[in-house]
């Protein structure tokens, strides 16, 4: 159990609001969170249209003084969150900060191309660390008002909200690696080249599974489910790509460890 510096335990977060409010409220912020830590990018920002709605209904009750039992979406996201800034007698937060914040991160839900093409970064990564950290805001900022919290406080118990989730493929400089060790090198293999768009080369990928044997990782791993369909390995060019049957089975797989 969590607890803040204020004396605020994590069941106790957001209690001043309807049972069923504050469910569909942490449990929006948690899907975005579990598909952020899943690479999941699509799914990580569709989310956050729930999430829009959920806090959208909690700075109006704060307005009003009186919540709804649940959340309901506005017929305008964007006209809805700017007559709340007409509010008076309430934290310029709950009247202005937080409901921009919301418009923005509705803007980013629903206007932004998940099936961008080109540039350094992937932008469909880009976009979900945006409505990521928006959440993160929003959630922090709800907290901060309805507990009268100071900000690392409240930003302390955002993150006690939900499991706190370990991403399984950690980037470090230009390798990759796997966080769990116990893995098999062919699960190791499968999470890698999930994490990745398009080919890797047979050498990035020998040398971040960290195998000991070049010639066996081949044969062993490699040829092996090549033939098995989870993996195009092209010894000529020497690059290695997941089939559709493998993102399968490594999404699988994630889903899986991030459930454990």
């Amino acid at each position: 159990m969590t607890k803040g510096s204020g004396g605020l335990v994590r069941k106790d977060v957001f209690s001043a609001l309807p049972p069923k409010l504050r469910e569909e409220l942490v449990d929006s912020f948690s899907e975005i969170v579990k598909n952020y830590a899943e690479r999941r990018w699509e799914p990580a920002e569709l989310n956050g249209g729930k999430l829009c709605e959920v806090a959208y209904c909690v700075v109006k009750g704060i307005i009003e003084g009186r919540f709804a039992k649940r959340a309901s979406k506005p017929r305008n996201m964007v006209d809805a969150c700017r007559a709340l800034e007409s509010a008076t007698d309430v934290p310029r937060s709950v009247r202005i900060q937080i409901p921009r914040m919301i418009t923005a991160l509705y803007e980013v839900r629903n206007n932004r191309n998940v099936g961008h093409v080109g540039g350094d970064v992937d932008p469909n990564h880009m976009d979900a660390l945006c409505v990521l950290q928006m959440s993160k805001w929003i959630l922090a900022e709800l907290i901060r008002v309805l507990h009268e919290l100071p900000v690392d406080e409240a930003a302390v118990l955002v993150d006690a909200l939900v499991e706190r989730e370990v991403p399984l493929v950690w980037k470090v400089g230009d390798k990759m690696r796997v966080l769990d060790p116990d893995l098999s090198y062919k699960d190791t293999t499968m999470v890698l080249l999930h994490a990745v768009a398009g080919s890797v080369s047979e050498s990035d990928l020998f040398a971040w599974t960290e195998h000991p044997n070049a010639s066996h990782y081949r044969r062993d791993v490699l040829r092996k489910e090549h033939k098995s369909r989870l993996l195009e390995y092209d010894q000529g060019a020497g690059t290695i790509e997941l089939s559709p049957r493998g993102v399968e089975y490594a999404e699988s797989l994630l889903l899986r460890k991030a459930r454990a």
